[in-house]
């Protein structure tokens, strides 16, 4: 891009970073939406506010090539919040692209037999402890790595969990067997603030202590751990949720207090573990 392109695209840039904090969105959002306009800058190399329709579709026509449908999904919304927000333009979508509708799959499920079996055969004491909290209270993957020790309240026996998928907060109830793990499990390291801290020989020290466990080798061990079962499912780290609640239902939990703990937006998410 020429310096006159340059002049003429680092305001129009800044005026964007303004209307997404005023807007209120979520660090990633804004992360994605900006690098959506610097990709489509890149492309062209030229400043992107005067795209015509056909350039548009040429544009996500070749990012198609090289990028997933995922990809094309948070460009197109970052662009278009450039249209609406800083040049004040209209986009209607339906006529550029479309990504086609997303497939309805089921997770597959574990009894719970199933379940007790493989979280034992968990080998590492804080991997085994961490799957055994998911498991026990339907947390993702993110909101568990989070966990503080300040969130942990054994008089009510609730976790509370900050920042969830849409920055939403909410309580989450425990059992006395799992606040005893979580218990037990503090005195293996002890961190002041974690709950599930990096292990100490990964990083520096003081690095360490400020960070949780790295979702990659959480990953690893629930993949190791299924494999070591022979389980021929397709199971993740997130499956874990997916049994919580089909356990839960199973169990007889009310359909809308299981969508309260799992933080669902819309009862027809939660309706899904159903079947």
């Amino acid at each position: 891009m020429n310096d006159a392109e340059q002049a003429r695209f680092h305001p129009l840039y800044e005026s964007m970073q303004r209307a997404l904090t005023l807007q209120g969105k979520a660090k990633a959002t804004k992360d994605a939406y900006s690098r959506a306009v610097r990709r489509v800058a890149d492309y062209f190399d030229r400043c992107p506010d005067a795209l015509s329709a056909e350039d548009r579709r040429t544009y996500f026509a070749d990012l198609l090539k090289t990028h997933s449908w995922s990809t094309i999904k948070l460009d197109r919304c970052g662009l278009q919040f450039f249209y609406r927000h800083v040049l004040e333009r209209p986009w209607k979508w339906v006529d550029i692209v479309k990504p086609p509708p997303r497939p309805e799959r089921l997770p597959d499920v574990l009894t719970r037999e199933q379940t007790h079996r493989l979280l034992g055969s968990v080998y590492k004491l804080r991997y085994r402890v961490f799957f055994v909290t998911l498991y026990s209270t339907g947390l993702r993957l993110g909101e568990g790595l989070a966990l503080q020790v300040g969130d942990i309240d054994g008089q009510r026996m609730r976790i509370h969990v900050r920042g969830g998928k849409g920055n939403k907060d909410r309580y989450v109830p425990i059992t006395k067997p799992l606040l005893h793990t979580f218990r037990k499990c503090r005195k293996t390291h002890e961190n002041p603030r974690l709950l599930f801290p990096n292990p100490r020989g990964g990083a520096p020290l003081m690095c360490a202590a400020r960070t949780p466990m790295h979702a990659g080798g959480v990953q690893a061990a629930m993949r190791a751990a299924v494999s070591n079962c022979g389980i021929g499912l397709r199971i993740t780290v997130h499956s874990l949720r997916h049994l919580f609640s089909t356990h839960m239902l199973e169990l007889g939990v009310d359909l809308r207090e299981l969508q309260g703990i799992l933080g669902h937006v819309s009862p027809a998410t939660t309706a899904r573990y159903a079947h």
